[in-house]
């Protein structure tokens, strides 16, 4: 008997290293994980993000907003190349911007995000963390809406805030399991897009 299933489409916005990227593209290396990244898209060039991507073998773009003559037109040039992909569905993986309606209109994206929301939104959560001395941190996958980190959440995981802990070594604890986390959310979204349906 032939088996119809087909993997579940994805792109992936970057905006830097791609290491929540590389940990999709090596869960995507196995059939049963029912994911296949059609597309990289980034906010700019030459980084490593895109790199990953291409020595995967996996198609890559650009959009940077200077290339647009403002943020509508960038938002809607964003949009058409993920409609050219036709995803199934779209995971900002350390994308560093904020998504406009034409993008977000109609799509199911996906978003972890370095803390426990609703706690220290933005782009320093874990300087943050810190600072207000938190004892568990952790992070967040969650849909994005129009906001900044304010979507429906999905799934968390703790971690525990060391004495000793500086920002860096923080992040690369939170790191590890915001990768777990995604790569999970990830493969459950494409087996039943409804199993992270917050409604």
């Amino acid at each position: 008997m032939l088996d119809v299933s087909a993997p579940a489409g994805i792109v992936v916005l970057v905006s830097g290293s791609g290491t929540l990227l590389q940990a999709l593209i090596d869960a995507s290396l196995d059939p049963a994980y029912g994911v296949r990244i059609l597309a990289v898209g980034a906010d700019r060039d030459d980084i490593e993000g895109l790199r990953r991507a291409e020595r995967a073998g996996i198609e890559t773009f650009v959009c940077r907003v200077r290339d647009f003559p403002d943020r509508d037109a960038w938002d809607a040039g964003l949009a058409a190349e993920i409609a050219s992909r036709a995803p199934e569905f779209v995971v900002t993986a350390g994308f560093m911007k904020i998504l406009g309606p034409v993008v977000l209109e109609g799509r199911t994206i996906l978003n972890t995000h370095p803390a426990l929301l609703p706690s220290f939104p933005g782009a320093h959560a874990v300087r943050d963390a810190l600072a207000h001395g938190v004892k568990v941190t952790g992070t967040t996958a969650h849909l994005v809406d129009a906001g900044v980190d304010t979507g429906p959440i999905l799934a968390q995981r703790a971690v525990e805030v060391r004495d000793d802990d500086t920002e860096e070594s923080l992040h690369e604890r939170i790191k590890a399991q915001e990768r777990e986390l995604l790569v999970d959310l990830v493969g459950r979204l494409a087996a039943e897009p409804t199993s992270v349906n917050p409604g």
